[in-house]
């Protein structure tokens, strides 16, 4: 029997089945959206249990995937709305963890890797939460724009806008942040 028709008929088994098949990529999603270990973990969860008890209302069974996703990355925005994410400093290493990263060649390539994606990361906090939303499923999800669309309930249109805006103010933020370290650097030299 197929997943989706055993979590109908509400079998506990089914329902660690979904939670071994999309816990990590719905960890990872969550994890990005808002930058906390403990509130990614807690919207995950909330994930599994509003789709356990909501599963009767998915009319087509191989969109399971992208809602579930779609649970999540509203439960993200119910969670931005409730707290003030500015304070909360990046963890990246957990990132690392949960996303499954290519090994750099040797110590030194690994720690320029694991600094280039720190500071990607941090300049993707700083997007205003509409642009890092669609940057995250974009990139990180590997979500085609009608997917998105679909998930954030906004048009096509809207998408392909805010992943343009979303590029140029990442761009300007790390451009930015490079012209910060230079100038950091002739000062201290």
């Amino acid at each position: 029997m197929h997943l989706v028709n055993r979590l109908k008929n509400k079998e506990e088994s089914a329902l660690k089945e979904l939670m071994n098949v999309y816990g990590d990529y719905l960890l990872r999603t969550a994890y990005l959206l808002v930058k906390d270990k403990q509130l990614a973990e807690e919207v995950v969860q909330d994930t599994f249990i509003t789709a356990y008890q909501k599963i009767h209302q998915l009319d087509e069974e191989d969109k399971l995937k992208s809602w579930l996703t779609t649970i999540t990355v509203n439960l993200c925005k119910m969670q931005m709305r409730k707290w003030s994410f500015k304070s909360i400093l990046s963890n990246f290493e957990f990132a690392e963890r949960v996303t499954e990263s290519e090994q750099a060649d040797g110590p030194e390539a690994q720690l320029l890797l694991d600094f280039q994606n720190q500071s990607l990361s941090e300049s993707i906090q700083k997007l205003d939460y509409k642009y890092r939303e669609v940057i995250i499923l974009y990139y990180f999800n590997e979500m085609k724009i009608s997917e998105m669309a679909m998930v954030l309930a906004i048009a096509e249109n809207t998408v392909k806008t805010r992943l343009k805006r979303g590029r140029s103010y990442l761009k300007e933020i790390i451009e930015k942040g490079e012209d910060e370290s230079a100038t950091q650097r002739k000062t201290s030299g």
